[in-house]
This record gives structure tokens, C-alpha cells and sequence, in this order.
């Protein structure tokens, strides 16, 4: 909703004002997505208490639990070579597959 009598003041600024005006806008928005922000952080906190934990233990176990997906296939030629089975294919599934051999002959 626009205010009318801002409206009618913005019309009448100089090119300076109102730059200095986008400033102090700028400024604002910036420090209302802080506000939020933290407001966000102490509801989190606030939640991760009342359930015993706190919000830096729930993060760190997210992380430790971010695990790859174990490897499925095996290049029989280089054991170090692995893949999961998801994602793109690595050129090695690729060129045996081109060949005509069955994805299965890899599986670990």
C-alpha cells in the first residue's frame, strides 16, 4: 500500500535525496533479514531445548550423517574405482556397457 503524502515527497526530491533515501532502504532491509534471521535461530534453539539437545549437536549430527552412498559397482580392472549406482555413470560403466556387458557383472 503506498503512502500518499511519501508518494507526494518522493516526487519532489532531488536525484541526491532520493539516493540517500535507496541507502537508508537498503539499510533497513538489511537489518530486518538479520532481525529475522536470528528471531529463526532462537526459535530453532528455543526447539532443539525442549527436546533436549542443542541446536550446535543437532547440526553436527546432520553433518556426520551426511554420508556418501556406499559404492555398488566395482571396476573389476581398477578396484579403486567404484560408484554407487546413482548419478551420472562413470566412463568405465559407460564403455562396459557399450560393449554389451550386463551392469550386474560389476556389483560388489
Amino acid at each position: 500500500m503506498r503512502n500518499e503524502p511519501l508518494a507526494k515527497n518522493i516526487d519532489n526530491m532531488s536525484r541526491e535525496e532520493l539516493l540517500s533515501l535507496r541507502q537508508d532502504i537498503d539499510k533497513a532491509l538489511g537489518s530486518l533479514e538479520e532481525r529475522r534471521r536470528a528471531d529463526a535461530r532462537a526459535a530453532a534453539e528455543k526447539a532443539a531445548r525442549e527436546h533436549g539437545f542443542s541446536l550446535d549437536e543437532i547440526i553436527a549430527a546432520q553433518k556426520k550423517s551426511g554420508k556418501k552412498n556406499p559404492p555398488k559397482y566395482r571396476n573389476p580392472e581398477d578396484p579403486r574405482q567404484t560408484w554407487s549406482g546413482r548419478g551420472r555413470q562413470p566412463a568405465w560403466i559407460k564403455d562396459a556397457l557399450n560393449e554389451g556387458k550386463s551392469l550386474d557383472a560389476f556389483e560388489i
